[in-house]
């Protein structure tokens, strides 16, 4: 949904030809989408300060460290907020409890850039980490026991392990912990539909740019059974001999991989 919402407000912005137009970073993590927009004149920019003033940026669906939208909109740049109602849903929620002087503990991947939108917003202090083992060498030497925290996740992140995190934080650290639970529920159910899949096949196919979080837990996911899995942008990546000899092969996709590549895929994988 996010997605589609990014994309849908970028392409009014082209139809109207509003120039000079850019995106904040990439639009989203799919390298043939971003081919598609920079042939129609989208300018991606990395660096919020070289965008001039005039200028219209579409922030995308991950959002923005709110700091660097304000310093934006200072200089008079028009800004097309594209951020994923699930993101700033989060954003929002960690913005309420941080106020009460709460220290967010972040379950997710700290250079993301969703997550460095996340921790803007928790001006209490914040600890990020990607894995159990990360946040028990937390507990171990930088967290104070002495003050307060929540827990919240970057909102691709796997809810099994969420799961395992909060049993584990209330018991360690604060029973009555409070808990965001930010993980998007569409994210939930491809990783659910992922795992059933792989338990039913002999390998594994995931479609979706390499840069993609959502996208790269699906992989992990379907490893986690225990099976070979491929993780390709495109068909022409697809390593056939190594799949010419299963009998069944599952097919999943991150939330951003256009239906064209994930159509291609499943008719480069027909002809074996």
């Amino acid at each position: 949904m996010g997605v589609g919402l990014a994309l849908r407000k970028l392409d009014a912005e082209t139809r109207e030809g509003r120039l000079p137009l850019f995106t904040l970073g990439p639009i989203i993590h799919n390298p043939q989408v971003l081919e598609h927009y920079e042939k129609l004149g989208v300018h991606q920019e990395n660096d919020p300060d070289a965008i001039p003033a005039g200028a219209t940026v579409v922030i995308r669906a991950h959002g923005v460290p709110r700091e660097i939208e304000r310093g934006l909109r200072e200089r008079g740049v028009s800004i097309i907020d594209a951020t994923c109602p699930k993101v700033k849903k989060a954003q929002l929620l960690i913005e309420e409890l941080a106020s009460a002087g709460r220290k967010l503990l972040l379950f997710g991947e700290e250079d993301h850039p969703e997550v460095k939108g996340l921790v803007s917003y928790a001006n209490a202090g914040a600890h990020v980490f990607g894995s159990i083992a990360a946040l028990e060498a937390l507990l171990e030497t930088e967290i104070d026991k002495g003050d307060k925290f929540f827990l919240a996740a970057q909102t691709t992140q796997d809810r099994d392990v969420f799961e395992s995190i909060v049993e584990l934080l209330r018991r360690r650290l604060d029973p009555e912990l409070p808990v965001h639970e930010t993980i998007c529920n569409a994210t939930r159910q491809r990783q659910d539909e992922a795992r059933s899949i792989a338990h039913q096949v002999d390998a594994m196919v995931v479609v979706g740019g390499y840069t993609s979080g959502n996208t790269r837990r699906l992989v992990d996911v379907a490893r986690g059974r225990g099976i070979p899995c491929q993780h390709v942008e495109i068909a022409d990546e697809l390593d056939l001999d190594a799949l010419a000899g299963k009998q069944r092969i599952g097919l999943t996709a991150g939330a951003s991989t256009p239906k064209e590549i994930i159509d291609a895929v499943e008719h480069r994988l027909g002809t074996l």
